[in-house]
């Protein structure tokens, strides 16, 4: 199962659409704190709202934490960051990997992109352009890495194949 992780982030809509990308994709989402918003706060289960039954949600109290409960995600862990000197198309995704994501307005922690420099990957864009939302960011990344996988456990196709038949 994939892992995705937020670290900080500030904007509850945003972790509600993420919510709901993870749900769609049985994808399970780990908030690192401080978080910008209360989990259970309206805006974040409006986003997700049909959805966040679907959701494995797990909190932390900072990556420390985070690394003392999961020291196996050192190991199949990929970090996402405009700063990045390589595309997302150039990851090797794992069914099971960890794609980190960070705050709204800064990012990753710099000591942590450091530290795992060769794990750093961007989404391309044109020069000028800061980044992208998060929630698009997050959404491309994980079906990228489940595109890798051959899409374990998706539904290929919708209702409208079905008609056809």
């Amino acid at each position: 199962m994939l892992n995705v992780v937020l670290v900080e982030p500030e904007i509850p809509q945003n972790c509600g659409n993420i919510a709901r990308t993870c749900a769609a994709t049985g994808s399970r989402l780990h908030l690192i704190r401080p978080l910008g918003f209360d989990i259970s706060d309206r805006a974040v289960k409006r986003a997700g709202l049909d959805y966040w039954h679907l959701v494995e949600v797990f909190c932390y109290d900072g990556l420390k934490d985070f690394f003392l409960r999961h020291p196996e995600a050192r190991d199949d862990l990929w970090l996402t960051t405009a700063k990045a000197p390589r595309p997302y198309t150039e990851a090797v995704f794992t069914p099971s990997c960890w794609l980190f994501f960070g705050r709204e307005t800064t990012g990753l922690p710099e000591p942590f992109r450091e530290e795992y420099r060769d794990r750093c990957v961007r989404l391309p864009m044109i020069p000028g352009a800061r980044c992208l939302n998060l929630s698009n960011t997050v959404a491309v990344c994980v079906y990228e890495a489940l595109r890798q996988a051959g899409f374990p456990g998706l539904s290929p196709a919708g209702e409208m194949s079905e008609a056809a038949e």
